[in-house]
């Protein structure tokens, strides 16, 4: 529960451990179970000969709403934590900017675009939240998966699909379809149901809960990457040993390579395991979907739509503040500007 968390997270400075307490990201993912987890619980001890002890729990599992955890982060109730930036809002709704649906139809794309988000990113959080940014995570690529075939993105229209972000909703809604707001957790009990016929979710995360089961066509282009990023609050940061600090600024860009390449081979293993790929998929279930592949014409409607209605109605809720950001940082690279009036 949300109580266990102490306002430090840490031991006394006059102690030789050094007792860390981590919010991870969502549990029963490759990211928490295979990367997060075991950094945090074993590598990181190993690397400083048992000073440094963690524990961590999964967000989804702390008592905490993901979209409290920036807020969390700032007042020191979370001394260590991971926010998805899709949902940082209201607090900090220009930080979703990176991660938008529809901007980063591919890994080079998202990339980037994290590349040249990040300064302004680290500012934010430091100077506005008093958080100091540690690491950016990317999970697989979201991808749409539905019950019955299509051909495109323009044949969504109609349908219900469930999204798990404001920016997904509007992707959805421009394309004459309707979204349907839920969390993974309920993902698959609303799709065993009439209440969504297709769903927006992680390319092997959907393999995992046995999405591909339920659903036979599957879109490949990504549509989002739900990106995260891990931060600590500024006074447990500085309340740490220097040599603490120092190896945690060393291991925690090796963990985040780390997850950007699980991040890359798993959406490309979740398209070949959902669709039954001979070749592709070790480590998980083989489907039998119908992959979807994205059309010169699905590019085309994707930079139209992300331009005239995901873009322009994020700068619509949160006013001049995204608008400065667009133009100060992905505007200038990407050629996308949110259509005027």
């Amino acid at each position: 529960m949300l109580g266990s968390f102490g306002a430090l997270g840490q031991t006394p400075s006059n102690t030789e451990v050094v007792r860390l307490q981590i919010l991870g990201g969502l549990d029963g993912v490759t990211q928490y179970t295979k990367h997060e987890q075991p950094f945090w619980t074993k590598t990181l001890t190993d690397r400083s000969g048992g000073k440094i002890q963690a524990e961590i729990k999964p967000v989804d599992r702390a008592g905490i709403r993901v979209q409290e955890s920036l807020r969390l982060l700032q007042i020191g109730i979370v001394p260590f934590g991971t926010s998805l930036l899709s949902q940082v809002g209201p607090l900090a709704p220009e930080l979703a900017a990176v991660d938008l649906a529809g901007l980063n139809p591919d890994v080079t794309s998202v990339r980037r675009a994290v590349s040249i988000f990040r300064p302004l990113l680290e500012k934010t959080l430091r100077e506005r939240f008093g958080v100091e940014l540690l690491a950016i995570y990317a999970y697989p690529a979201q991808v749409i998966y539905c019950k019955s075939p299509f051909t495109g993105l323009s044949d969504l229209k109609g349908r219900k699909v469930r999204t798990s972000s404001s920016s997904q909703a509007d992707l959805m809604e421009a394309l004459g379809a309707l979204p349907v707001v839920t969390s993974f957790a309920e993902l698959m009990p609303y799709m065993r149901s009439s209440a969504i016929d297709c769903a927006i979710t992680g390319a092997m995360s959907g393999n995992s809960i046995g999405l591909h089961e339920i659903t036979s066509h599957l879109h490949t282009l990504p549509l989002n990457w739900g990106l995260s990023f891990f931060a600590a609050n500024g006074t447990s940061w500085n309340a740490l040993p220097a040599d603490v600090r120092a190896l945690l600024k060393v291991e925690l860009p090796k963990l985040e390579a780390a997850i950007w390449a699980e991040s890359e081979r798993e959406t490309q293993e979740g398209l070949a395991c959902n669709t039954g790929l001979p070749n592709g998929c070790t480590n998980a279930r083989r489907g039998k979907m119908v992959a979807v592949p994205m059309t010169p014409q699905d590019e085309q409607l994707r930079r139209q739509v992300f331009s005239n209605v995901v873009l322009t109605r994020w700068i619509q809720r949160c006013g001049t503040l995204c608008a400065r950001t667009w133009e100060q940082s992905l505007g200038p690279v990407t050629g996308i500007n949110p259509k005027t009036n």
